[in-house]
């Protein structure tokens, strides 16, 4: 997969480049700010983008504020946001409008680069990919019970791991159940949240975002 890197660190970039080179990625461009990412972009078309949080020049929310552009510009590349650190607010301001093709992981996550480049084939894919530790955050508040008042316990087990980008073999093996168990679970869950069979939407990922929604 080819992926450019946005971090206004050099050794984050360099860092995170070859550890992607070494797991069989190809990086075909790095950038230090936003604009220069834009910039770079109008010539690569990479499968997907890296991009910090918090970038110059104020180091805040630009590279927040850059993935949702891309998402707008380029709908089915796939943007991975890297923060140092939990901030929910963000996440959900990423994912509220349209969670396919985007992720959001601590920055920790990167010392894993076969959960890096996972996460990376994910949004590719079309998938929301959210860091495990915000996913356990937000199951700890209180909740509106609707629209997830008629799942059971064992279905919000299986939504919240979905919600963490984690595949069915992936998860079946988390709870220790078999692929066509975890496949029923599914299916029960997205037509208990009326997500019915639709060429157009993604359905998994509509029912991470109404679970991310209600946990909010």
């Amino acid at each position: 997969m080819k992926v450019v890197i946005a971090d206004d660190s050099m050794l984050i970039r360099d860092g995170l480049a070859r550890l992607l080179a070494e797991a069989g990625c190809e990086v075909v461009a790095t950038a230090d700010n936003t604009a220069t990412l834009m910039r770079k972009l109008d010539s690569v078309v990479p499968d997907a983008v890296i991009v910090d949080i918090k970038m110059p020049p104020t180091y805040t929310d630009e590279g927040l504020v850059a993935a949702q552009q891309l998402r707008s510009r380029h709908p089915s590349m796939g943007v991975l946001v890297l923060s140092q650190y939990l901030e929910v607010h963000y996440a959900m301001r990423l994912i509220s409008s349209a969670p396919e093709h985007l992720g959001y992981l601590l920055k920790e996550r990167v010392a894993d680069v076969a959960l890096l480049v996972d996460g990376l084939r994910r949004v590719i894919e079309g998938e929301c990919v959210i860091d495990p530790t915000i996913v356990t955050t937000l199951m700890r508040r209180p909740r509106d019970p609707s629209p997830l008042a008629g799942l059971t316990a064992r279905e919000l087990e299986v939504l919240a791991l979905m919600a963490e980008g984690r595949s069915n073999a992936a998860i079946a093996a988390k709870l220790s159940m078999s692929p066509k168990t975890l496949e029923a679970h599914v299916r029960q869950i997205l037509q208990k949240l009326n997500l019915h069979q639709s060429p157009d939407d993604h359905r998994r990922v509509l029912a991470v975002l109404k679970y991310l929604r209600a946990a909010h």
